[in-house]
């Protein structure tokens, strides 16, 4: 079988949700730990790697916010702007690991900056964008996300599980 060899500049995974509460900081001798928190919607997880540049961003949003995975009350599946849906994105650097053996390797991430730098970008356009619909900016429905570089807590509650690949 032949495989198709092409160059991903990004992995997203969407899960959708009817709750999800993640850990952003870890709780410590000076204080508790900080969580957000989301209702009915969908968690994104998102891995740049190497050579990914900004003007990927736009794409990923528009994707993210435009695709039809969201169940409404009747059934039919929606944008999560139509929804109106909460959004959770997740930084989530195993999305880009290879095996190699009994091993992970994950050599073909971006590096620390280059993913704190996309990541940022990838929130205030997603935050930009949905401000921008105004069924979702009136309905009172949230963009949270996660800390990139630190290992976070995740509970998660699905009405699946409906869990989607996306590539750029």
């Amino acid at each position: 079988m032949a495989t198709i060899d092409r160059d991903v500049a990004a992995r997203v995974v969407l899960q959708q949700c009817v709750h999800a509460k993640l850990q952003v900081r870890p709780h410590d001798e000076n204080s508790h730990a900080e969580w957000v928190e989301i209702k009915r919607g969908m968690v994104v997880y998102v891995c740049f790697f190497k050579g990914s540049t900004k003007d990927l961003i736009p794409k990923i949003v528009s994707s993210l916010l435009n695709v039809k995975l969201s169940e409404s009350d009747s059934g039919k599946h929606v944008s999560i702007t139509e929804l109106p849906g909460d959004v959770l994105i997740v930084p989530q650097a195993t999305l880009g690991g290879r095996s190699k053996g009994r091993c992970m390797q994950y050599h073909s991430n971006a590096g620390k900056e280059q993913g704190m730098e996309l990541y940022g970008l990838l929130i205030a356009q997603c935050q930009k964008e949905l401000e921008s619909h105004p069924q979702w900016s009136e309905s009172g429905a949230a963009l949270l996300y996660g800390t990139y570089g630190n290992r976070q807590v995740l509970k998660l509650d699905t009405n699946g599980p409906y869990t989607h690949l996306l590539e750029f």
